[in-house]
């Protein structure tokens, strides 16, 4: 992934630029040009085969909702364990202990106050779908362990470093791989992958996929 910092406050429609550049210049100045352009082209086409079905736009607008109040600074708790430590480095131990203290109680309140509002009002004035709304209510209910699950599984990564779309991505599959048996974990997963390679960076995805499959891994024992 790139430099988290100068990706983290970058908005899902500023993100999408340059994520599905065609793969090769002119034919014929590069030997393996004509092969990269295949590949290329195989893979846009693996993504236009992606079906985007009413749930699929659904998780879309609940990222957007979980995107804009991130922006907004109302999931960000306030105690000094839930924050980034000096020098990038995660301390597991500080973080778990802050997980369920008032500063996340506090973010779920404001999160479920925002996502009340605008699961109504939104840019085009159209109502969320039901479905956008159940995932955001349960990120709400479960956003401390959720965040949680997150930190312990990104390798590295404070979750308050990584960019701001794909944050709001990860909380929203991660609630579906956990909390919702009515999806199938590869389903969330690759859900979460699609919405990634429309709203993040070139390294999203993938970064996404092994994240959110360790998580799938371990849901019976997260919940």
């Amino acid at each position: 992934m790139t430099d988290p910092a100068v990706q983290g406050s970058s908005p899902p429609a500023e993100a999408v630029a340059g994520s599905d550049r065609p793969g090769a210049g002119v034919q014929g100045e590069d030997p393996g040009g004509g092969a990269r352009a295949a590949a290329s082209s195989s893979r846009r086409g693996r993504r236009a085969r992606h079906t985007v079905t009413a749930r699929t736009k659904a998780r879309r607008r609940a990222v957007e909702i979980l995107f804009e109040a991130d922006q907004r600074g109302l999931l960000v708790p306030t105690s000094r364990g839930a924050q980034e430590t000096e020098g990038d480095t995660p301390d597991l131990g500080v973080h778990n202990a802050s997980y369920h203290d008032a500063s996340y109680r506090e973010a779920s309140r404001r999160l479920r106050s925002f996502a009340a509002q605008r699961a109504v009002h939104s840019a085009n004035h159209t109502e969320a779908p039901a479905y956008a709304r159940q995932v955001v209510e349960g990120v709400c209910d479960h956003l401390a362990d959720i965040d949680e699950a997150i930190q312990t599984y990104a390798q590295g990564w404070v979750l308050m470093r990584m960019p701001a779309v794909d944050r709001a991505i990860a909380r929203a599959a991660t609630w579906e791989i956990v909390y919702n048996d009515d999806v199938d974990v590869p389903v969330a997963v690759d859900e979460a992958v699609t919405l990634a390679r429309l709203l993040s960076t070139e390294e999203s995805p993938r970064f996404l996929s092994g994240l959110l499959g360790r998580i799938g891994d371990l849901a019976d024992t997260l919940r």
